[in-house]
């Protein structure tokens, strides 16, 4: 099989985050065929293993995600998804194919020293993200793990491009949800309620005003089921948040609480807040890009990228091992992720096998 088929088998049958049950058969059916040795993990991801020669307790770790999302693709692709509402629109079959198409070359190489592990890894969309469900299981313990790689596909970067930021890449992201309780009551009559809907508003002008160079708050769903003269008694709120540094972060979460509890003292309200922790930042180690950044040269064209508040639950990896996460050019003609057009150029797969595979090589 190549790895153009395999994406487009795939892409054909997506399944989203946790769900990922004929995603898993496939990948490691597929592996069996190549003679590579795998096994399941996390219910839903693949964990492949490739020996070479040395010593094979000091291991490379390659990862790729495997689930789709809530949306109904509109391409007129021939394998465009044949799931209703949802789709690959992240790219993420494209990571799949990449890494099977690199265990297809590196079992065959006779370059290979240590040990490869290919990771296929489920849920990285939403929390609690996979990537934490896989180092729960401690797959690598009794390795020497010199780096985990992982990508992503970028239309702002063309075919050929590899694009690498040292240090802090990507944002920790965190989900906050907000629920504001009081009497409600006739819109008339404010001596005898507690205005939630006012409260509420004041929560969310408080917390747009700790947004920073370093910190983005945003909150992007706000429910009042009241009418002209009725505040309700609950208001449910919902939103974001990202940094790139740990200790902000903490910081952040005591003083959203402690602005909520200014706000509730001032209009009688009662507020609980849900702070959901989710995926780490993203921290490139040093030695790795400046590595992959060479490695790229010598094939490709590397474009220097800055930090983006996007997250990506490879942070979880990124805190316990030296890592590299980089992003592959796919072409604008790819339109944007996320989207239900989204149609990434597929000679991109042969691109990522080969920087991928030489990179793993090159780390060994």
């Amino acid at each position: 099989m190549t790895p153009i088929e395999f994406r487009r088998h795939i892409h054909r049958n997506p399944e989203l985050s946790f769900a990922e049950h004929q995603t898993a058969d496939f990948i490691f059916s597929a592996l069996q065929s190549e003679g590579i040795s795998c096994q399941r993990i996390a219910k839903t991801g693949v964990l492949a293993k490739i020996e070479g020669r040395g010593d094979i307790k000091r291991a490379v770790v390659l990862r790729a995600d495997i689930d789709a999302l809530s949306i109904q693709e509109c391409t007129d692709l021939e394998y465009a998804s044949q799931r209703v509402g949802v789709m690959h629109a992240c790219g993420h079959d494209m990571h799949a194919a990449i890494l099977f198409g690199v265990l297809q070359k590196l079992a065959k190489s006779t370059e290979l020293e240590g040990t490869i592990f290919g990771l296929f890894q489920p849920g990285e969309e939403c929390n609690p993200g996979g990537a934490s469900q896989i180092l729960a299981e401690r797959p690598f313990d009794g390795y020497k793990v010199v780096a985990v790689i992982g990508n992503h596909v970028d239309s702002g970067l063309e075919v050929g491009q590899i694009g690498l930021c040292q240090g802090p890449f990507m944002a920790s992201n965190d989900e906050l949800r907000f629920y504001v309780r009081g009497r409600g009551g006739h819109g008339a009559m404010r001596d005898k309620l507690d205005d939630t809907v006012a409260a509420a508003a004041h929560i969310v002008t408080r917390i747009n005003a700790l947004n920073s160079s370093d910190l983005v708050l945003s909150i992007g769903k706000v429910q009042a089921d009241g009418a002209t003269n009725v505040i309700p008694g609950l208001v449910y709120m919902e939103g974001t948040m990202r940094t790139f540094d740990s200790a902000l972060r903490k910081s952040i979460w005591e003083e959203i609480t402690s602005l909520v509890s200014d706000v509730d003292r001032v209009f009688g309200t009662t507020t609980e807040v849900d702070i959901n922790h989710g995926y780490p930042c993203v921290v490139n180690d040093g030695k790795l890009v400046e590595i992959a950044k060479k490695f790229a040269e010598q094939r490709y064209q590397a474009v220097e990228l800055t930090r983006r508040y996007t997250a990506e639950d490879f942070g979880f990896y990124t805190e316990q091992y030296p890592s590299v996460f980089y992003r592959l050019g796919v072409g604008a003609a790819a339109g944007a992720s996320h989207t239900s057009t989204f149609a990434p150029d597929e000679r991109a797969i042969e691109v990522g096998i080969d920087f991928m595979a030489g990179l793993a090589i090159e780390l060994k």
